[in-house]
């Protein structure tokens, strides 16, 4: 639906002129990445782009944020571009993946959610600028807080907001949940803390074995950094010079503990000892994207793993059963939402280099509006599945077609409903 949206918003071409944000501040208390945006937020008039004869941009040239590096040489580029139809994209998807998390959290309130549920509010710059970097070939595995991450790798709408209240056009039809959700090189989606990342490592071997090309991205967060299984992917991935790159989703708290009271060294990217490592910051899209692009040429060129560490911020609590606010004050994330917000602030620097207009972004906001309601009717509508096809899908080539129940006196028979999605 949105995808037609995009490309009749691209053939408009109307132009508008955005005033740049200004405004009183003591810079005084600013950390050095308020600098930075300050400092782009004025030169965004002087940025460079392409200008059609409309005078809306087709291109504009963007700055980076600094990056910190751990035995690398080179840096990603300290600047990128961006076209317009890129823009309209990574704006429409940010702002889709807030609506669906707010959703979901009104559908967990009302319990027609159960179990858990993680958001992915305020780190949406992460999964749409690493999405907006990989080629058909490279794939993604992350932990539990993965609706935005599904969607961005081609899972509609509807199929998540309805796998998570449990219906039939869930994409794993109801069973999976909020913790288990699955594409063409997405392998999830995992539940239990840290165990992607082998997983990721394995795909990674899977990648140089097939000669495909292809990188895998394992994601994780602060919380699981300190687990020794991550070490262990990091090792066999650096013996074997795997195209594996490893990322700390670093949001500053591992449920409710900050990173300074739960890790003696809180810099995440040279976690990796012998393995190279780069900070990015997660609040801009492009930077990541950036860093992507960086990391698919140095694994491609066989110089094996890399381990990234993406600064972010998340506005809820670890799940929906923690209110996020006994271990951070409601101003500490006030705060965040008015500085540092990702959609916010690439709203802001696409607007200034006159890539978009601000009745084109509104009309997607109301595009995205209408198309997440409708979601939402539906995964309170749709019916559940049968008992019997519990059973389904279960293995991609069963020996055995019995399977057993809640008892020995209680089988299923083995279905195959679903069309294998990864098969190696």
């Amino acid at each position: 639906m949105l995808s037609k949206f995009i490309r009749s918003v691209v053939q408009q071409g109307h132009a508008n002129q955005y005033s740049a944000w200004s405004g009183a501040r003591n810079t005084a208390s600013l950390m050095w990445t308020d600098f930075w945006e300050l400092s782009m937020r004025a030169l965004a008039p002087f940025m460079t782009s392409s200008v059609r004869n409309s005078g809306t941009a087709t291109e504009a040239t963007f700055e980076t944020r600094p990056y910190k590096l751990h035995k690398l040489e080179t840096p990603p580029n300290s600047s990128t571009s961006c076209t317009r139809d890129e823009a309209l994209t990574y704006y429409t998807q940010m702002q889709m993946i807030r609506r669906m998390e707010s959703a979901a959290s009104n559908l967990y309130k009302e319990k027609a959610i159960r179990g858990f549920c993680h958001l992915y509010s305020g780190q949406e710059a992460i999964c749409v600028g690493i999405k907006g970097a990989l080629r058909a070939q490279d794939s993604v595995i992350t932990a539990y807080r993965d609706h935005g991450w599904a969607y961005v790798m081609g899972c509609s709408v509807t199929s998540i907001m309805a796998e998570l209240t449990g219906r039939t056009q869930g994409m794993a039809r109801g069973k999976g949940g909020s913790m288990h959700m699955y594409a063409k090189n997405f392998y999830g989606g995992n539940g239990i803390v840290g165990a992607q990342v082998p997983v990721g490592a394995g795909v990674a071997l899977a990648n140089k074995y097939l000669e495909n090309n292809g990188i895998n991205v394992s994601l994780y967060g602060d919380g699981a950094a300190n687990q020794g299984q991550l070490f262990e992917a990091y090792n066999i991935a650096k013996l074997m010079n795997l195209p594996a790159v490893f990322i700390c989703e670093n949001n500053g708290y591992g449920m409710g503990t900050s990173v300074d009271r739960a890790s003696a060294s809180t810099n995440y990217y040279t976690r990796g000892d012998y393995v190279p490592g780069i900070w990015i910051d997660g609040m801009d899209v492009l930077s990541v994207k950036e860093a992507i692009s960086y990391c698919i040429e140095h694994c491609t060129s066989g110089k094996g793993p890399l381990v990234l560490e993406v600064a972010t911020y998340r506005y809820h609590g670890h799940s929906m059963s923690d209110p996020g606010t006994s271990y951070r004050t409601r101003d500490e994330i006030q705060e965040v939402r008015q500085t540092r917000d990702p959609i916010m602030l690439f709203k802001e620097r696409i607007l200034s280099a006159d890539l978009v207009t601000a009745d084109e972004l509104k009309k997607i906001d109301g595009e995205v509006r209408k198309e997440v309601d409708e979601a939402v009717k539906i995964a309170k509508t749709d019916k559940e599945i049968a008992v019997q096809e519990l059973a389904a899908d279960v293995y991609s080539n069963p020996l055995e077609i019995t399977i057993r129940g809640t008892t020995p006196y209680d089988p299923y028979t083995h279905q195959r409903l679903s069309k294998i999605i990864n098969p190696h």
